[in-house]
């Protein structure tokens, strides 16, 4: 009788046990990478070029340290992440993410110049990308009240951001994951798709960022179930509410991503009363149905819009964002659509958003269905069981629990029964 308990006690104390080993692997795996590609910095090199991490040369907070802007001795401008000390996970992370980007290369894709690993000191080296992160120009608020400005030109900054800025953006982001999904030496799911983690060169082409939570994925499988880390808004509900990740999770962020560029509206606090609309995705629906989804496009981009291309972007970016994973087209068709193939497009029913609320709707006589809803931002890393442990982000934390039912036999569209609690 005293077995199963004993088996249990040792289950919670051994991961504790073996920390420190596994902290030392990961420095470990590190290293071994930067031998083996041979993009190994040596520490001082990555010193003089930032200025010994001068605080003026800072770029900004990532979530496993900050990254400072650099300038190598053959002339090439460089980002330099330096992993906070003390952070577990951040070395899980940080790790992760140099073993992703050490073999991927593509034009919308970051790339990693090499690395720098002695001893407590870990840094990644990438390019510079000066227009620096997308959501600066969609959602940057300015001191007067608008979204942001150009102190150069006195522009906002999302008027620099025309029509054909934002649908090559859409279409870069597109090539990107498709890129990741099916021609990378082995299948990469982002899991964190949003615009703070697509950069905008200097001719405005974007590069989608911030591996740190993307992982390797099997070609053999078409998902697997795992720990939920994401940000809200722009999480799949199948993920969210199951763990079930595959790459229609990113296309699901995808759609959010390109409604977003859109309207220059953020998902994640999104609600408009009068619409009786708590998402984005679900605003667009509602003006999809009333054949009026130029309705949804953001003002400053009247002057410089092509109607069809916006309408067809709303459509994509419906698709995209489906309940059901199976009705989400996959990357490669929709980088076809955006390429101005012809094809045609399903029609698409209401979208299931992780948006800002959680909210019981019926949708159909035969179950319900709940929508996103309690106000929710920010970063999460949740237990995929249906009771979750507290998770953090960089601006807040949360406890989410959830319980959940589905209905396995069902042939229509995956509807989801459940109730979540969120503690601030």
């Amino acid at each position: 009788m005293m077995a199963r308990p004993r088996r249990f006690l040792e289950s919670l104390v051994r991961p504790w046990l073996h920390r420190e080993d596994r902290v030392v692997k990961e420095e470990e795996n590190l290293e071994a990478i930067a031998a083996k590609e041979q993009k190994v910095f040596k520490y001082d090199t990555l010193v003089a070029a930032t200025h010994n991490f001068h605080p003026q040369q800072k770029l900004g907070e990532g979530g496993f340290g900050p990254v400072f802007r650099g300038r190598l001795e053959d002339g090439r401008e460089v980002a330099v992440k330096r992993l906070g000390r003390g952070s577990t996970q951040g070395v899980k992370a940080f790790t992760n993410e140099a073993i992703l980007l050490s073999q991927v290369h593509h034009k919308n894709v970051v790339n990693l110049y090499g690395y720098c690993a002695r001893a407590d000191e870990k840094l990644l080296v990438y390019e510079y990308v000066p227009n620096e992160s997308l959501d600066k120009f969609l959602f940057s608020p300015l001191p007067g009240g608008g979204r942001g400005d150009d102190p150069g030109a006195g522009r906002n900054w999302a008027e620099l951001l025309d029509w054909n800025r934002r649908y090559e953006v859409v279409l870069g982001v597109a090539r990107g994951l498709l890129y990741l999904h099916e021609d990378a030496h082995t299948p990469i799911i982002h899991r964190d798709i949003k615009p703070s983690n697509i950069l905008l060169d200097e001719r405005w082409s974007p590069k989608i960022a911030d591996f740190g939570l993307s992982r390797l994925f099997p070609e053999d499988l078409t998902h697997v179930n795992t720990r939920v880390t994401g940000t809200f808004g722009y999480m799949a509900p199948e993920y969210v509410m199951h763990g079930s990740l595959s790459t229609k999770s990113d296309v699901f962020s995808f759609g959010v991503l390109v409604l977003e560029l859109i309207s220059g509206r953020k998902n994640s606090s999104f609600i408009l009363k009068a619409e009786d609309a708590q998402s984005l995705p679900e605003w667009a629906w509602k003006l999809y149905k009333k054949g009026q989804s130029l309705e949804l496009m953001d003002p400053v981009l009247r002057s410089t819009a092509v109607p069809e291309q916006v309408a067809m972007c709303v459509h994509i970016g419906l698709l995209c964002t489906q309940s059901d994973p199976k009705l989400r087209p996959d990357m490669k068709r929709v980088v076809v659509i955006l390429s101005k193939r012809r094809s045609t497009l399903e029609e698409p029913i209401r979208p299931g958003i992780p948006g800002s609320r959680y909210q019981r709707r019926a949708y159909g006589p035969q179950s319900s269905n709940y929508a996103l809803g309690e106000s929710l931002s920010g970063t999460i890393d949740a237990s995929n069981s249906a009771s979750s442990d507290a998770s953090t982000s960089k601006a807040n934390s949360k406890t989410t629990t959830s319980t959940i039912t589905t209905n396995a036999s069902s042939q229509a569209p995956h509807l989801y029964h459940e109730q979540h609690s969120i503690q601030h």
